[in-house]
């Protein structure tokens, strides 16, 4: 029986579409059994507040036809794909190689010049594994779950256009309940320390850190600023404000939140695996994407 693989792209862009063709007739060729996938079956999108929420489990968005037997998932597409397929694999803990079609491609392994060389690596078992945490976002009223997504990420609750400063009262673990006022409140993992959060003022997280962040949005006091913690601790946000507040997971996924929920966070039990082909340096890619650590180089004087 052939070894089993799957082939995510996101089939809007018709780079990913057509490179998804090539390497599909190439893994048949080779002998395996290829399973396509579109990445918009880990888009979740954004619920419709008139409309039933979306109560299903975060193993809902991973697609047919895949099974804990399949070896691993190439990824085509920018960094939103790979977010997507995050949720499409993380539950069956399958690797993914991730090739970047995008732009930035912060989260990809490898490029579209190398995709050959890759390949042939990739076929040859030449290649380990990198673990990413990832987390279980909940909204829950009462004992009833709203909503649930996987995250990779981050989530963030934020207040709606127009409103007035919210509050939030967040519960980490046993610890005491913390108040924030702020514009919202974002919660990340270290690989999302080098997006939304680090936009907001939060710190660089190396990836190996078993811990999580919590990033207050433009918050109201001098006393608030970023907290990092054991990512052991569950942590419940509870929205102390009388309006809905809007809640965002990875950008790509998310739901309002009313005065009478909680949105829960936890780590989840099936981080997402990364394939890497090469020995993953994190401060060369802070380096290469960021900017981070570059020689300050002073200008010369004009005569």
């Amino acid at each position: 029986m052939p070894s089993r693989l799957g082939l995510i792209f996101n089939d809007g862009k018709e780079l990913a579409l057509e490179t998804a063709q090539n390497i599909h007739k190439r893994l048949e060729k080779a002998g395996y059994e290829v399973v396509l996938a579109s990445s918009s079956g880990g888009m979740v999108g954004f619920a419709n507040p008139d409309q039933h929420m979306r109560t299903l489990g975060y193993n809902a968005c991973v697609p047919d036809g895949f099974d804990k037997s399949m070896k691993l998932a190439i990824v085509l597409g920018g960094d939103g794909t790979v977010l997507s397929a995050a949720r499409q694999t993380a539950p069956l803990q399958i690797p993914i190689l991730t090739i970047n079609t995008g732009h930035l491609g912060f989260l990809a392994e490898t490029y579209l010049p190398d995709l050959d060389r890759a390949i042939d690596q990739l076929l040859s078992t030449q290649w380990n594994i990198e673990e990413r945490t990832s987390l279980v976002v909940s909204v829950m009223r009462g004992d009833q779950r709203r909503w649930e997504a996987l995250c990779l990420n981050e989530m963030a609750l934020h207040r709606e256009p127009l409103t007035s400063m919210c509050h939030f009262e967040i519960s980490i673990g046993k610890h005491a309940p913390v108040d924030i006022a702020a514009d919202g409140v974002i919660l990340s993992t270290p690989t999302g320390s080098t997006a939304y959060s680090l936009s907001a003022g939060g710190p660089v997280i190396t990836p190996d850190c078993p811990v999580l962040q919590l990033t207050p949005i433009a918050p109201h006091s001098l006393a608030s600023r970023a907290l990092v913690f054991s990512d052991v601790e569950p942590v419940t946000v509870f929205p102390a404000t009388p309006e809905r507040l809007m809640m965002v997971v990875d950008g790509t996924a998310g739901c309002y939140v009313w005065p009478e929920d909680r949105v829960l966070i936890r780590r989840s039990n099936h981080p997402v695996r990364f394939i890497r082909l090469s020995d993953h340096e994190f401060f060369q890619v802070l380096r290469n994407k960021l900017g981070w650590g570059l020689p300050h180089v002073a200008k010369p004087e004009k005569d």
